[in-house]
């Protein structure tokens, strides 16, 4: 075995990468500084600035609003979570049902069909309304009249509508002679769909859907209408005291403290399976 040493050039190559990187980190960091400085300037000199400051950006008032409205936004987590399972089991059904062939699954691709347009034209506003306030007006036994309970099935019923059109697209995405070559081997359909359509269909609308769920998180603060007493409705309960919107303000920070983590995650699979699909990695 013989040791190898890069080359002077490849030396020098390597070392003009890394200041040219040093550069372009060093004027990336000056240059968001100056426009962040500016920003605040330009904001700081406003006239009304001093008064919407004390309105809206009093440190003291947010941190005495921040653990009631970090206790709501736990309510809020919860909600999502258990949602989102929901929403994949029945966004799943919904997708393999639009993608059943044969004349006896008419009715099943028709539901799955209207299902997906009626709940994804309807505002999700007024399905919450709907739900949350009609249901329980019916007065039917057995039927819960826990507010977080319809508003939680209002976020499922609407964002099935979505997953189950990703999905479907990650069906049809899969080329055809996957499931011929399934079938030769002796696979059924319910086989081919498990073992070779679906795992394939799933890797690669994992982006898009985990872009939806980055939606679901703050779409769940929407429940405070039915009077959940999620964030959005802690802090409009501590605004209504002396009424100073910085509670709002800590709320919307938490939910973005809430929503980087699974945004970061969504790039970083988007990169993954950019890489993987042009061909830098197994698939």
């Amino acid at each position: 075995m013989t040791d190898w040493q890069p080359s002077p050039l490849q030396l020098e190559r390597i070392a003009y990468r890394r200041r040219r990187a040093r550069r372009s980190t060093l004027i990336a960091v000056v240059s968001s500084v100056v426009l962040l400085a500016l920003v605040a300037v330009g904001i700081g000199s406003t006239p009304g600035w001093p008064r919407v400051r004390s309105t809206f950006f009093d440190v003291h008032r947010g941190w005495q609003a921040l653990p009631v409205v970090a206790q709501g936004l736990w309510l809020n987590v919860r909600v999502m979570l258990i949602c989102a399972v929901l929403i994949v089991i029945f966004g799943m059904t919904l997708a393999i049902m639009r993608t059943l062939r044969g004349p006896i699954f008419f009715p099943l691709r028709v539901f799955a069909a209207a299902y997906t347009d009626v709940f994804r034209g309807l505002p999700l506003l007024l399905v919450i309304f709907l739900l949350g306030f009609g249901v329980p007006a019916l007065q039917l036994r057995g039927l819960p009249n826990q507010a977080v309970i319809w508003g939680g099935a209002a976020l499922v019923l609407t964002y099935s509508s979505y997953v189950a059109e990703v999905f479907r697209a990650g069906i049809e995405s899969v080329h055809p002679s996957q499931r011929a070559a399934a079938r030769s081997l002796g696979l059924n359909y319910r086989q081919t769909l498990r073992f070779v359509v679906l795992p394939q269909a799933v890797r690669r609308v994992l982006p898009p859907l985990l872009n939806d769920f980055v939606s679901l998180q703050k779409d769940s603060g929407l429940i405070a209408v039915l009077g959940v007493i999620d964030a959005i409705r802690a802090a409009q309960l501590e605004t209504a005291e002396d009424f100073n919107f910085t509670p709002y303000v800590v709320a919307g920070l938490l939910f973005v403290a809430l929503t980087i983590p699974l945004t970061r995650l969504t790039d970083y699979v988007a990169r993954r399976q950019g890489w993987y699909g042009a061909g830098g990695g197994p698939v």
